[in-house]
Parts: structure tokens; C-alpha cells; sequence
């Protein structure tokens, strides 16, 4: 789709990537170079133990923090258009005054644990033949009937709902609507006919009057208002393409658009996504739709990937932050140079990322992270390094699905903010005992920025914007005696989950 709104000379595309931690924001021009990038923080709120909101108000909050810092360095006149992408399942309420009505339900948050049983007990073959997944407390679905249960006044106030990128981007345009690929987020979504639901929204008790209408990913759906204008210090009348959910841009932006690619993502949670011809649902997997029409892909998706590292990072290492402010280093990187000194297996000491319960493959919230096989021997140096190793051993956990599948992969992709540590790549190269390839400057905000350029008309169409402006490093090559290594301590890994569960489910009773 092109717009009525001139292309201006050497123009500039904007993605703007809402993540669960933070706000990353790229800006291209129509080669692919990176022109400006920006990232902040905002926090996640947990009032009770198990639960994660965000505030809609933070993201806005921070997003405006990032383009004051870019307007000072890049000519914003130069901007052809914009586009967003988040993490999917989280519905953002807004009452008959568009007024949020109460925090964020995020992805992570696992209060509707029962809500999610009771549905699959009940109703699991229709939301599985509709909505191609099967209920989990990450899906919105379960979040609303949870919130029909224990906060009904919010859904009784709520005229509106909309998701995170759909949100922002109401605030830059004024308009409502939501792309097919987040909605397949919600489970309320009809997979075969590419429309909502109304046997899954009665689930819940949720009205079809309150979802957006629905869009593709590459359609421009407004431009951005005098008062979105005002409110970001972005030019009015700037085109804004729909976008889409982040893990589907990501794929994207990182070259996956051919059957066969796996995407393994470190991020706050990890991915493993794999691009196939057709969908194929599974009890055990994610069904998503490519932003390349025609592909699909499947993902088998760990909770806590690189949050795990913040998390030691946050509880662990005050010292090493305060050594790293005075020093002008990055802690991760210190984290890494302590991590290489200790051999691949940790000598023994193991680490399981279920900090926030799991998904994939084990589907159970109950799960707690451990530390196993420490003894006077272990340093802090060897905690680390059983941390980044125990997140990819999570990774090819979830990879033992696609296998059962059948599923063929021809290339692992890394991606992420883990990506960027060349200790931690190497570590998945030799857990997967393959070449890994990391694309370069392909995180969601840059797909994003793809998809912008695809709506504006700048690039002929999805595949082509990503060819042209795709750039890769040199692939990562496994080393044979540290492959040889995990492929040694991985079944121990499996038989640590499978003692352990147990214990967790009589500690939850607790």
C-alpha cells in the first residue's frame, strides 16, 4: 500500500519495538544502514507473587525520552513513515473516555494458571481447532476470564481493548485497530477464516464490539496527528504502517522468510522458531503467521532467557555494576570474561531457567530455577557460566519438540540482546552442534522499519526489503570437544527437570 504524502529525499524509517523490558527504537535509511537507535527501560510491577503489569503510560513515557534524544542527531523531516511491533498477548483496557482502566495483564504473568487448565479441560478441542494453540496463562484468553472472575468491574467498564503496539501508535494517530498476527495472540482469534471468534470470546465473556478491526501487517492505518505530533515531537502527517507482534518482525528482520530457517532467540524469554510452508499446530507449540504471505512458523518458546542474566546481574552483582559505572564498561561483558574462564560444563554445576515458571516444552507453571551440582569447588565465575549455559540448554529442550515433529531445519539464526555476546553464541553453537549465523542490526525495531518502508512502497514487498538491507557475521562454528561435552551433560540436564518437577508441584501446595 503507498500514501498520497510525498516520500521525501533520502528518507529515514522508523521502527519503534515496545518490548517487556524496554522500548528499542531504529531508524534506517532505504539501504538498510542504521541512522540512529535508542533504548530505555521502563519497569514491570508485581504485586503479587506470579503476576507482571506494566503501566501503558511508561511505554509513552519512554518512547518520548528516546525520539528527544534522536531529534537532536537526525533530520525527523526525513522520516517516510513509522511502524511498531510488541510482545503479543497483552490487552491494554480503555473505558468509554479512552482512559486506561487498569494496568497492563504482560505475556509473563501467571495468575490465570487455573483459568488455563479449566479451558483446555473444558473447551480445549475448540480453542485448539480455532485459535491453533492450546490455553496457557500467557494467552489473553485465559487473562480475561481470570479478570471476569476476581475484577469484573474492569471488563464491565472496558469499551475498548487494544495491545501494546496498538496502543502507542492510537497515541501517534488517533486510530484503532490491530494487525491478524497479534491477534492470533489473544486465542479469540479464528485461524482458518482470519477473524475473531465469538465462541472463543464467549469463553471469557468478552464482546466482539470491544476488538480492533483488523488489518495486515504492511498497511498504513494513519498518520501521525497534530496531537501525536505534540506529544512524541515527531512531524505531523508522517505515514504509520500497522506492524506487528515482535517475535514475528524479529524472524523477519533477521532473514528467516524461507521454509527450514530456525530462529533461536536469547532475548527476555527464548525462542525457538522455525519457518515453515504451512501451519502445522501442535498441543505443545505456537502457530503464528509470517509477515511474508504464505509462511508460517512454528515456536517453541522458553520463559527466561537473557532475564535470567538480569536477574543475577540485579541480585548478584552490585559490585561488579559499581565496578562497571566507574570503569565505563558493560557488566554483561564482564559477566562474559568471568564466564570464559571456567570450562565448558561448569565443571558439573547446572542451572534451569524456570524463574517464571515454563513454557515449552513442559507447559507447567510450577517449575522453579535451580542451581545443581555446586560444591566448594565452584566460584562465582562458574555460576555464571552454568547460567548462560543452562538457558541454552533450554533452548535445545524446547528444540527436542520440533524434532518430534519432523520438522526439517536447514539454518539456526541467533538473535537477541544475548546475540551480542560472542561467548554465549559460541555456547549455542556447540549445545546445537551447527554453524549459527547472527545477523547484524535485525532486532524488531529494524524489522519494523522494514515493514515501514513495505507500507510506504519504498521496497516492492517483504522479502525484498529484507535482501536488500539484510547484513549477517560470519557464521559461529561449533568447537568438537566442547559440542562432544554437552552432548554428554545434556541428558543430565532432562533428568535434573524430571527429578525436580515433582517437588515443585508439592511446593506450590505449600
Amino acid at each position: 500500500m503507498t500514501t498520497a504524502r510525498p516520500i521525501p529525499d533520502q528518507p529515514l524509517l522508523l521502527g519503534i519495538d515496545l518490548g517487556t523490558s524496554g522500548c528499542n527504537v531504529t531508524v534506517i535509511d532505504a539501504q538498510g544502514h542504521i541512522a540512529g537507535e535508542g533504548f530505555g527501560e521502563y519497569p514491570t510491577h508485581r504485586p503479587h507473587p506470579g503476576w507482571a503489569e506494566e503501566d501503558p503510560e511508561d511505554w509513552c513515557r519512554v518512547l518520548r525520552s528516546i525520539l528527544a534524544e534522536l531529534r537532536e542527531r537526525l533530520d525527523f523531516d526525513r522520516i517516510a513513515a513509522i511502524a511498531l511491533d510488541a510482545s503479543t498477548h497483552n490487552a491494554v483496557l480503555l473505558d468509554r473516555d479512552m482512559q486506561v482502566v487498569r494496568p497492563t495483564i504482560m505475556w509473563t504473568d501467571q495468575r490465570a494458571v487455573a483459568e488455563a487448565a479449566e479451558l483446555n479441560r473444558e473447551h480445549g478441542d475448540i480453542i485448539f481447532s480455532t485459535g491453533y494453540q492450546m490455553a496457557a496463562p500467557t494467552w489473553t484468553l485465559p487473562q480475561m476470564l481470570w479478570l471476569q472472575r476476581h475484577e469484573p468491574e474492569a471488563l464491565q467498564r472496558t469499551t475498548r481493548m487494544m495491545f501494546v503496539k496498538d496502543y502507542v501508535r492510537w497515541r501517534l494517530t488517533g486510530e484503532w485497530c490491530t494487525d491478524t498476527i497479534d491477534a492470533q495472540g489473544t486465542l479469540f482469534f479464528d485461524m482458518a477464516n482470519t477473524r475473531w471468534s465469538e465462541e472463543l470470546c464467549a469463553l471469557a465473556g468478552i464482546p466482539l464490539s470491544i476488538l480492533p478491526p483488523l488489518v495486515k501487517p504492511t498497511d498504513v492505518v494513519g498518520e501521525v496527528t497534530a496531537r501525536g505530533a505534540a506529544e512524541f515531537g515527531l512531524p505531523r502527517g508522517i505515514p504509520v504502517v500497522a506492524g506487528t507482534s515482535d517475535s514475528a518482525v524479529e524472524d523477519y528482520a533477521a532473514g528467516a522468510i524461507e521454509p527450514g530457517s530456525c530462529i533461536l532467540k536469547l532475548a527476555t524469554a527464548g525462542n525457538v522458531n522455525v519457518m515453515i510452508d504451512r501451519a502445522v499446530p501442535h498441543p505443545k507449540t505456537l502457530t503464528y503467521s509470517h509477515v511474508v504471505p504464505g509462511l508460517w512458523y512454528t515456536v517453541v518458546a522458553t520463559n527466561t532467557a537473557a532475564l535470567a542474566q538480569r536477574w543475577f546481574r540485579d541480585h548478584f552483582g552490585a559490585a561488579e555494576v559499581a565496578e562497571c559505572a566507574a570503569s565505563g564498561r558493560k557488566v554483561y561483558a564482564l559477566m562474559d570474561d568471568e564466564a570464559a574462564t571456567v570450562p565448558p560444563g561448569a565443571e558439573g554445576l547446572f542451572f534451569h531457567p524456570y524463574l517464571q515458571g515454563e513454557r515449552a516444552p513442559y507447559w507447567d507453571a510450577d517449575l522453579r530455577a535451580s542451581f545443581v551440582g555446586a560444591t566448594m569447588r565452584h566460584t562465582r565465575a562458574h555460576f555464571v557460566r552454568a547460567l548462560l549455559e543452562g538457558v541454552v540448554f533450554s533452548l535445545r529442550d524446547c528444540f527436542r519438540t520440533i524434532e518430534e515433529m519432523g520438522l526439517p531445519v536447514h539454518e539456526f539464526r541467533l538473535i537477541g540482546g544475548g546475540a551480542k555476546s560472542a561467548l554465549w553464541t559460541q555456547i549455542v553453537a556447540d549445545v546445537f552442534g551447527h554453524d549459527v549465523v547472527v545477523p547484524l542490526g535485525c532486532d524488531a525495531s529494524f524489522g519494523s522499519a522494514l515493514l515501514a518502508g513495505v507500507g510506504v512502497g519504498i521496497f516492492p514487498d517483504e522479502g525484498s526489503a529484507v535482501r536488500q538491507c539484510l547484513r549477517e557475521k560470519a557464521p559461529c562454528a561449533p568447537q568438537p570437544a566442547a559440542s562432544d561435552r554437552y552432548q554428554r551433560l545434556l541428558p543430565l540436564y532432562y533428568q535434573i527437570h524430571d527429578a525436580l518437577a515433582p517437588v515443585y508441584h508439592q511446593l506450590r501446595n505449600l
